[in-house]
């Protein structure tokens, strides 16, 4: 198979990593595609911030994680399958439990400014390609992107008033053997790909 449909074909969002550091230039390697995406002229909007340190990503965490309860707990009257899943999927995660970057030893910010969204989404997906076909996973994680109330994760993503993030996308080494608990809850949250809608002309 051609080694790019291929790696399409295999990229899946990952929401369980190795404790395992990816080498940096692994990293660069990654970001260097994200930087090849096609983008409107004369533009390349996009700028990438790496987050690695421990101590940051647990306040990013912090920041996050009330947001996201409160959002599940929306779903528990309106959407109550979803709730279900969710609550299932928060119960199977191992200690500490982060279902917003997933633990994952690498978070990519791709940020660039409001307006732009097609051409910083088009960065995001070449990450996640390059990421699959170097043999890491990677999710692409929308609740990561609500660190604004936290005035110490703006400064340091140097966020300008008409900036936005696109992503964050994590990144590392899926985890070899997760419980089976794990395995099933992730399994109930995946979704399933539908054929193309295609008409011909």
């Amino acid at each position: 198979m051609n080694p790019v449909i291929e790696a399409i074909k295999k990229r899946r969002s990952v929401r369980l990593y190795e404790p395992k550091p990816v080498p940096r230039d692994v990293i660069n390697t990654i970001i260097e595609a994200g930087n090849l995406a096609p983008s409107t002229y004369p533009f390349q909007p996009w700028r990438f911030v790496v987050v690695e340190d421990p101590e940051f990503k647990q306040k990013l965490v912090q920041t996050i994680e009330p947001i996201r309860k409160k959002s599940v707990e929306g779903m528990k009257e309106t959407l109550p399958d979803m709730y279900e899943k969710a609550m299932r999927l928060y119960e199977a995660m191992p200690e500490p439990k982060d279902l917003i970057y997933h633990s994952a030893p690498v978070i990519i910010f791709v940020i660039g400014p409001a307006g732009h969204a097609v051409s910083c989404a088009l960065a995001c997906e070449n990450i996640m390609i390059a990421a699959v076909s170097l043999g890491l996973g990677s999710c692409y994680v929308g609740f990561g992107a609500m660190v604004n109330s936290n005035a110490d994760a703006v400064q340091a993503l140097e966020l300008k008033d008409n900036e936005r993030i696109y992503g964050p996308i994590v990144l590392g080494y899926p985890k070899v053997d997760p419980s089976a608990e794990v395995v099933s809850a992730l399994a109930a949250i995946r979704v399933k790909k539908k054929e193309p809608v295609i008409k011909w002309i």
